[in-house]
């Protein structure tokens, strides 16, 4: 009886990240879909559904996000340097603050995304799919680049 109830709690028990853990970062996400402040640096997200996730000041340096959808995802204060966003879906998402540095955007749809006083530049944004966003400054930045 004692093993059953053992049992029991420790399936009961969520999932949390510690600092340097990602798989137990990415069991974290996958059952909350949310790990704000987790270290998923290096993680492969690839192709993963996203959408609405709160990763805000998450480390996703160098994480291969390839095809991932992260539509609507809170990305606020997170850090992509050098992760591969290629043909990943962020439409809506919010990057505020987000650093974004030697990050790939190429094929990624980032129509309505929030980057205000995001760390970007213009080689990042080379390839992206571009209907209109918020820019680092706040301004809302009219664009047609490769459009459905």
């Amino acid at each position: 009886m004692s093993a059953v109830l053992l049992l029991f709690l420790l399936m009961a028990t969520p999932v949390v990240a510690q600092p340097g853990d990602v798989s137990a970062a990415i069991a974290e996400l996958e059952e909350t879909n949310a790990c704000s402040g987790c270290d998923l640096s290096g993680a492969d997200l690839s192709g993963r559904d996203l959408a609405g996730a709160d990763l805000s000041m998450a480390n996703l340096s160098g994480a291969d996000l390839t095809g991932a959808d992260l539509r609507m995802a809170r990305l606020d204060g997170a850090d992509l340097s050098g992760a591969d966003l290629g043909g990943a879906d962020l439409r809506s998402a919010t990057l505020v603050g987000a650093a974004l540095a030697n990050a790939n955007l190429a094929r990624a749809d980032i129509s309505n995304a929030d980057f205000t006083d995001a760390t970007i530049d213009e080689d990042t944004l080379a390839g992206a799919i571009i209907c209109y966003i918020t820019l680092p400054n706040g301004q809302l930045f009219l664009m047609h680049q490769n459009c459905p």
